[in-house]
Formats: C-alpha cells, structure tokens, sequence
C-alpha cells in the first residue's frame, strides 16, 4: 500500500491502540474520499452522469472539458469506494462504462434536495487550505488571516435546507410570525449574516408580500446572494448589503430578524443579538438557529458533537479571535450561554421552538 503501510482495518479491535490505530486508518480513507468528492463537484462530472447517463472515461472527460487519464482514475476509485456503478471490471479500463446510481443522485448531484452532501468536498478543502495559519495562531493567540474566496468559493451548505423547509414548515409553525409575514402592510424581514443569501430568497418566495434585506460582512458572498437573488427572480423583494451585524450598515425597522447558523461566527454575539432588538418593531421578534448541541459537556459524546467540535477547532473559533474583545464562541454554542447572550442584549424572552432539525435548534427572542 502506498504510502499506507499495513491496512489497520484488518488489525484485532480488541487492543485499544490497535482500535485506535484502524479507526485513524478509517479517518484517512474517509479524508481521500471527501477530497476525490470535491473534485467530482468541481468539475462537473456527477452532473455529467446523471444528466447524460452513463459514460467510459473517454465519454466523461468529452462531457466535462476534462483530461481523460484523470478521469478514469477518479472513476475508479469512485466504483472501488461504491460511489459509482460499474458494468463490466473485468473490461478494458478505457471501455469501462460507469453510471451514479439514482439513489445517489440527491445526495452527490441535486444541490436542491434536502440530502444533498456534496458540497462536504468543498467544505473539507477549504478549511484544509488554512491549516496552516490556524496552527500558527494556535501559537501566537489571534485570527489567522482571511481565507481568499476563490478557488473554492464558499459551500451552500444550507441552500437544500432554506428552500425545502424554512419558509414552508419552519416559520409556518411561528402562528403570529407566519400571519404577520402573509399581511398586509408587507412585513419586511432582516436577515443577518446572510451568506449566499438562501435565507432570503426562500422567505421571499414562501411570503410573497414580504420584503427582505439581506446583510453580511463578506463582500464576495453578498456578490453571490445578488447572483442568486437575481437567478430566483426575486431581486426586487430582497435587497443584500455589505455589513457587520454589529455595525452602523444595519439598521431599519423590521418585523422579524432572522440569525441563521451565524451567531456562534459572530466576534461580539451578545451586541449583535442587542443590535437586533433595536431593529424590531413592538411586536417583532428574532429567529435563531443554531447547531444543536448537548446542554452540557460531555465525554466521550456523540458523533453530532464531534462534529460541531471539530468545526470549532478548525474554523469557527479560529475566525473570531482576531477581534481583542471576541466571545469566542466557538460551534458549539450551549442553549445556556445563547440565553446569557439574550439577557444582555435585552431580551426577557428566549424559546426554544419544537422545530429541530438533524443538526440545528430553533429560537425565538422576544423583547
């Protein structure tokens, strides 16, 4: 094996540094994998197979203005992992004919569907390219430096989830917000720390009385939710500004401010949840989501905690230290510690509302 040594995946589990070592081993094999998923979205080729059928190497990379031998390479270790489906093994490597079985195509294929988990390549390398600068600001304390937008971009990770269920089942499930945002006057909706604005666009389209301003503080994303905006045909509902939530960009009068997986990245959480409750109208209210996470800390603990921790460690918190009066927050923000923010801000009260989801817990502040 190159490079691998000896598969510990047919070592014994019963000696626990053996257990230890399979389970890195496993961990590697699973890294590989994300990467060679990265390069599948990147380039196109699951979209490719799906949306033109099965292909050799020779009839993927024609497809995809990609290299042949590169192809074939990756289409094999696709069918190896069982990613893809391949008709004959035993054929010539360049007349192989691979298909995406169609139970994969929401999860590897269709950015729409609620199970879509691509873009976890994306995700993997880009917080693998700073590394580097997060061990060194391990050492010296501060925020390693900004991550460039290109060549990844940013992963929508939440796009799926905002379309499918934030202004169908989510906020219909808030009586008075879901029958304050289908009325007239139109409400109008701000939502902070945007991102690629999925957010926005969803509840523009699921209340098409309402109007939404859009903020986030990362030029090169407000530039995408504009794109996206544009592409839903709702640009003249939703507006996105260039702003930190804590700064003099926001402002107005709303009667809903949503937060959406963003308050654990925010340097100062409790002035930006303060800075929402000046925007409310009287009888407005803020929603929060935010990762679902134990009540306390717990060790050993689940494989949903691991991975908010391990989120933590290598982004979240390191993007807010630069700032020498951060919260440090960190992923895995504890029901506790957001209701701690709220008091200071203002707020008397904090629910959490029966809407959980695989990874995240719902909030509603009120003044």
């Amino acid at each position: 094996m190159d490079k691998g040594g000896t598969p510990y995946s047919k070592r014994s589990s019963a000696d626990p540094a053996a257990a230890l070592a399979e389970r890195m081993f496993q961990n590697m094999v699973g890294a590989l994998e994300l990467f060679t998923v990265y390069l599948g979205e990147r380039l196109g080729l699951y979209q490719a197979l799906d949306a033109d059928g099965p292909a050799t190497s020779i009839e993927l990379a024609d497809r995809t203005r990609t290299t042949e031998r590169y192809v074939r390479e990756w289409l094999e270790h696709h069918a190896a992992s069982g990613l893809l489906e391949v008709d004959d093994p035993a054929a010539d490597p360049p007349a192989r004919r691979y298909r995406l079985p169609p139970a994969y195509v929401p999860v590897l294929a269709d950015p729409d569907d609620l199970r879509y988990q691509a873009f976890s390549g994306i995700e993997i390398v880009r917080a693998g390219r700073w590394l580097p600068q997060v061990a060194e600001a391990f050492r010296t304390g501060g925020a390693p430096p900004a991550l460039p937008w290109e060549p990844e971009g940013r992963a929508e990770y939440n796009r799926a989830t905002f379309l499918n269920l934030l202004g169908k089942q989510w906020l219909p499930a808030v009586t008075d917000v879901h029958r304050r945002l289908r009325s007239d006057p139109p409400a109008r909706v701000a939502d902070l720390a945007c991102g690629a604005g999925w957010s926005s666009i969803a509840m523009a389209q699921a209340y098409p009385r309402v109007m939404v301003d859009g903020f986030d503080l990362d030029p090169d994303v407000v530039a995408a939710a504009r794109r996206n905006a544009d592409q839903a045909r709702v640009s003249d509902r939703v507006t996105f500004t260039v702003s930190d939530a804590t700064g003099p960009g926001v402002s107005g009068r709303f009667d809903l401010v949503t937060i959406l997986e963003g308050l654990h990245d925010m340097t100062r959480p409790a002035d930006a949840l303060r800075v929402a409750r000046s925007m409310l109208v009287p009888s407005g209210s803020v929603l929060i989501a935010e990762e679902r996470v134990e009540d306390e800390f717990t060790a050993p603990a689940s494989d949903l905690e691991r991975y908010h921790y391990g989120w933590s460690v290598i982004s979240c918190l390191p993007a807010v230290m630069g700032d020498p009066q951060t919260a440090a927050t960190g992923a895995v923000l504890r029901p506790a510690t957001l209701r701690r923010f709220a008091r200071e801000a203002g707020y008397r009260n904090v629910d959490v509302l029966p809407l959980e989801t695989q990874t995240w817990r719902l909030y509603r502040l009120t003044p």
